[in-house]
């Protein structure tokens, strides 16, 4: 063999090793499997201590890793909070901020930075803007907020509809990209997106049977009257008893409410086609699975409802919801479960980190209410749960405030990839790595926009730490609320006007300028977007708000 075969040879054999050396390395990197649910309650986690239900997958991810208890949004509101998590910046940064406004679409999101750095990426699920998602290799998103029965997907190849439950769908999706489309000589980065539990709450028909025999306990708020509260809590629209729908809500059957004419009270403006919208999506043998849970509820509903008191209707619209809500929950669970289940099953739970967390919270009649959108805790505060073996602590908690703002930056230091300076969140890192002495923030920031809309909820912004909660409820009020976290963590009296606490209003408010100054929001902004909002026409009939 001559000198020159000898020397090809030899550079070949680096070149192959130094390729081998680089791809062992970029494996090395951690997978990411970000799971979100729409809409899940933090109270409806039994990892969250919460005595409604039970969900033994997402509390495994808690036994196994870190729970977050003091984890918040930005906005509370889904597309908006999706915009935040993909870019890492405040809804007046990305431009998303009510589900109306558009996404600003030259922003850097998440997926892309990962793509970009040598990881395979794939989405699955209710993304909820937009119908070609940047920075994503696979996907199959549903459209808008997309269907519980048979749901469309959009896919880069065209549009496609699945028989199924879609819960059960869009993971048999994620899962068979896990072991078949994967690239094994990259790391991945997953986005599993559960539409459920958003709102109308249609649950798959074996859930449907089973939930609608259980009874819940009631919140202690169920029937707030909001004396000491503001304007904003009086007039808000989304009171189970006076704005919880009958048809499209508690699944009775409009010809009923029709025949049972003036014996319907109180009076509910009903979405149009908001019941036979989703239930027109089953097949006939579906339909079947579902008329006879459907034929008792309105047996009941026609049998009693006329001889209650409001006490009483209350009563039976929160069960109904609750029965709906959670049957959604408990399938989202069992699902988790399938996909925890195959990470053990193929080795990469060793090496993957695993976040469960939903897009907001949302009240399960806390205040008389369903829905999200104000900054009390229930709407504000969303589930955080991350695991990542050999690096989180099994079985830890954590207090600090935290947001969704966080997610990007943490994700991309945990893959060992620089973050844009133009990002406004903080890596959760040293909270995982338990070195919170690296950690300092003290407060977090909040802006809600969407008003006038659905549901009522004016304009507020606001701060947040862990004792105190200040919000400033503008455009067409100006009111003041504070409320005391741990002595009151119910949130039920507003003590802004308390003499007593006059140096926590006046530090609270200097630090909510500082914190507006740092995440450059203004009233010059704020008005620009009303003037924005209001020149988009809010339907009111679409059945998927």
């Amino acid at each position: 063999m001559n000198t020159k075969k000898i020397s090809l040879l030899i550079m070949t054999a680096i070149m192959a090793f130094t390729s081998c050396e680089k791809a062992t390395e970029t494996a090395k990197r951690p997978n990411i499997l970000f799971i979100m649910s729409d809409d899940h309650a933090y109270q409806a986690i039994s990892a969250y201590g919460g005595k409604l239900n039970h969900t033994p997958h997402i509390d495994r991810l808690a036994d196994e890793g870190m729970i977050f208890t003091n984890a918040c949004v930005t906005n509370s509101i889904c597309a908006p909070s999706r915009a935040t998590i993909l870019t890492g910046k405040h809804s007046h940064i990305n431009g998303k901020i009510d589900n109306l406004m558009p996404f600003d679409t030259t922003q850097i999101t998440f997926p892309q930075i990962f793509q970009q750095n040598g990881y395979q990426t794939a989405m699955f699920g209710k993304l909820h803007f937009g119908n070609n998602p940047k920075g994503v290799d696979e996907f199959m998103i549903l459209p808008d907020q997309g269907y519980y029965l048979n749901p469309d997907f959009h896919t880069p190849r065209g549009d496609t509809t699945i028989v199924g439950y879609v819960t059960d769908i869009i993971t048999d999706l994620t899962l068979n990209w896990l072991k078949n489309k994967r690239d094994e000589s990259k790391p991945f980065m997953m986005m599993y997106l559960h539409k459920a539990p958003h709102r109308p709450w249609w649950p798959s028909p074996e859930k449907f049977e089973e939930y609608t025999k259980k009874q819940f306990p009631e919140p202690k708020s169920l029937f707030d009257t909001y004396q000491n509260r503001g304007t904003a809590a009086k007039t808000a629209e989304m009171n189970l008893l006076t704005h919880m729908m009958y048809s499209h809500d508690s699944k009775i059957r409009p010809e009923l409410l029709e025949k049972m004419g003036s014996k319907v009270t109180p009076v509910v403006e009903e979405f149009q086609n908001g019941f036979y919208g989703p239930y027109n999506r089953a097949t006939e043998e579906q339909k079947k699975l579902y008329n006879v849970v459907l034929d008792s509820i309105n047996e009941v509903f026609e049998k009693e409802w006329p001889t209650m008191n409001d006490e009483d209707k209350m009563r039976w619209k929160y069960q109904r919801y609750m029965q709906d809500y959670l049957a959604c929950i408990s399938s989202v669970d069992d699902n988790v479960g399938r996909v925890l289940d195959y990470l053990d099953e193929s080795g990469l739970a060793e090496n993957t980190i695993v976040v469960y967390t939903s897009d907001q919270g949302f009240y399960l009649g806390e205040h008389g209410w369903f829905d999200k959108r104000f900054m009390y805790d229930e709407s504000f505060k969303t589930p955080l749960i991350v695991r990542w073996p050999d690096k989180v602590k099994a079985g830890t908690t954590e207090n600090e405030m935290v947001q969704n703002l966080d997610f990007a930056q943490t994700f991309l230091e945990a893959a060992e990839i620089k973050a844009p300076q133009d990002m406004q969140g903080e890596s959760l890192m040293p909270l995982l790595m338990a070195e919170k002495e690296k950690w300092n923030r003290e407060a977090v920031y909040y802006h809600y926009y969407e008003y006038p809309s659905v549901h009522m909820v004016k304009r507020h912004y606001g701060i947040a730490t862990k004792e105190y909660k200040l919000a400033h409820f503008y455009y067409d009020v100006d009111e003041w609320e504070l409320y005391d976290r741990l002595n009151d963590p119910c949130e039920m009296n507003n003590i802004y006007h308390d003499e007593k606490y006059t140096d926590v209003v006046n530090e609270l408010k200097e630090q909510l300028d500082q914190l507006k100054l740092k995440y450059k929001d203004s009233p010059e902004l704020a008005e620009q977007f009303i003037q924005q909002h209001q020149n988009i026409k809010v339907d009111k009939g679409n059945e998927f708000w």
